[in-house]
């Protein structure tokens, strides 16, 4: 993993669209209210000074005192150090991932500025926890561990529709999984988004990526895994998966609306079935660039513009 994020960094070198810290314009506000508090973007909870509570209409909807960010981020780092030091003598180590991976996720869905900088700043100690190993189990238990969307997810009912939904998400970096080859953890369907989650904030934590610039994108072709087929609560297709020409023109119909939208964008193929991983590269490989196997034999396919 640290390779590929190495990998990432060096190939990026080139383009400054892709790195936040040569992106310091402001940001400009279009929400107003709870709109704003609701919005992990722009939401600094209770860091807004009283003249942006004033501006943006946030008056009343915090606690009076302003929290700084430096404040906010210790107390994060507090209330994750106190559940390290209560679950240490936990003999299940698998609850324990989960649980600060849990922690982790409500930040992210909170406030994404604190989250990423908590990330930077500790990314020894939460690396294993936002990819693997802690992945795994996350994707495994992803629809009950599902809180808000977070991606996009392009699938078999979707055909006709992609390119008109790509213009939905303003990013120019993707992740793609179709679910069917998670880690060693084998078709996971829609389970499988957690990978390009994981990968991508991995990218923005060490490569430096910028966090507006990314998408995480599951193309949810279906499952062979019957569990998953007959859980109630599984948030993805339940049907066989696509296969032969059904999946492959699914898989370009995406590829074209990706490159229609954002000419110059990357697109990594993580986690596929090494029985389709050969014939996308077929299918799509002539007009790309870079091909690459990772230590796990991933086909991962990255669309550069060189």
């Amino acid at each position: 993993m640290w390779n590929l994020t190495k990998f990432v960094a060096s190939r990026l070198s080139r383009s400054r669209r892709f790195f936040s810290s040569l992106i310091p314009r402001p940001c400009i506000i279009q929400k107003r209210g709870a709109d704003i508090l609701h919005d992990p973007w722009i939401n600094k909870d209770t860091g807004f000074p009283l003249t942006e509570r004033n501006r943006l209409g946030l008056r009343g909807l915090l606690p009076p005192r302003v929290i700084s960010f430096e404040q906010q981020y210790a107390r994060f780092m507090e209330s994750y150090r106190s559940l390290e030091k209560n679950t240490v003598s936990e003999s299940d180590t698998s609850h324990v991932a989960l649980a600060k991976w849990r922690i982790l996720n409500r930040l992210h869905d909170r406030n994404e500025t604190l989250y990423f900088r908590v990330l930077i700043d500790n990314i020894k100690d939460f690396a294993p926890i936002i990819y693997t190993p802690t992945v795994g189990p996350v994707c495994q238990n992803y629809s009950g561990l599902f809180r808000r969307p977070r991606g996009m997810y392009f699938s078999a009912k979707d055909k006709g529709e992609m390119m008109s939904m790509i213009y939905n998400w303003p990013a120019q970096k993707e992740i793609l999984t179709d679910g069917s080859r998670i880690l060693g953890l084998g078709d996971l369907g829609v389970h499988g988004i957690g990978i390009p989650i994981g990968k991508l904030d991995m990218y923005v934590a060490a490569a430096g990526l910028n966090p507006q610039r990314i998408l995480p994108v599951m193309l949810d072709v279906g499952t062979n895994n019957l569990k998953l087929i007959e859980d109630r609560l599984y948030l993805g297709l339940r049907q066989p998966r696509l296969e032969g020409e059904e999946y492959l023109s699914t898989i370009d119909e995406f590829i074209e609306a990706v490159l229609t939208r954002w000419p110059k964008a990357i697109v990594q193929f993580e986690d596929f079935q090494m029985k389709w991983a050969f014939e996308t590269l077929k299918l799509i490989g002539k007009g790309f660039a870079c091909l690459m196997m990772t230590y796990r034999e991933l086909l991962e396919l990255h669309l550069l513009d060189c």
